[in-house]
């Protein structure tokens, strides 16, 4: 009963709203880069994937001097693609998949553009990007928010893990990832006026002072209202 409490108290909608507060005024909703244009931000996204940010931004770029218009994709071969974004690690398998997305949007709307999303539903958006290849909830929750200017909260391993620290949201797989049943139930948990912030604030906080490891408790503007669920002290912070 005493693990329930502490949940319904760190979800409490007020909580919520005062955290959001002070993570806007020390992040001012940095947006880390992300772009408008749907597909150009699904792309993006793509060329993230386990690539640190100055490297996925060098290899979106590299992309783009090699194929500046999404149409000249739908021509391109997935071994032109890979080489095009060589230096961003996983190119074959990034470029499959990039070349496969781009097959399966064409297939839907005739030409290399995801603006036929723009009047659909949230259900529908994510439904269609969902049966993208490679693109999960997390993803297709990314270019809603940014691109299709929809009220969703992707969960990041950054959102997830401070969400997850804050008691916000309680695992349910036994090896503690984030499943597409907790990404539901925490988007529920969260305002949707406040979705956009608390995200893109989040990520800033992960990678700044609550990482995965050696999290920076001490100097951490949230902490008076962390619960500290699965940071455990010895001589440092480890989750």
């Amino acid at each position: 009963m005493a693990g329930v409490r502490i949940y319904r108290e760190a979800t409490d909608p007020a909580n919520i709203r005062r955290i959001n507060i002070i993570l806007r005024r020390r992040y001012g909703d940095f947006s880390h880069y992300n772009l408008k244009c749907p597909l150009n931000e699904l792309i993006f996204i793509l060329c993230s994937i386990k690539t640190h940010e100055q490297g996925y931004r060098s290899t979106y770029r590299a992309l783009r001097r090699k194929f500046p218009r999404n149409s000249m994709l739908v021509s391109a071969t997935e071994n032109e693609i890979a080489l095009a974004i060589k230096d961003g690690g996983l190119a074959n398998q990034k470029a499959k998949k990039l070349k496969g997305i781009i097959q399966g949007v064409v297939q839907q709307y005739g030409k290399a553009s995801l603006s036929f999303l723009k009047p659909e539903s949230d259900e529908e958006c994510e439904k269609f990007l969902c049966s993208l290849p490679g693109v999960g909830k997390k993803t297709a929750r990314c270019v809603m928010l940014y691109s299709l200017s929809r009220k969703v909260f992707p969960v990041d391993t950054h959102c997830w893990r401070i969400c997850r620290r804050l008691g916000w949201v309680r695992r349910t797989r036994p090896d503690g990832s984030c499943s597409p049943r907790d990404m539901d139930r925490l988007q529920s948990r969260i305002p949707a006026e406040l979705r956009f912030s608390l995200h893109v604030n989040m990520v800033s906080l992960g990678r700044d002072i609550c990482t995965a490891r050696d999290p920076r408790c001490s100097i951490c503007p949230i902490s008076e209202y962390c619960k500290k669920i699965g940071i455990y002290r010895k001589r440092v912070c480890h989750t």
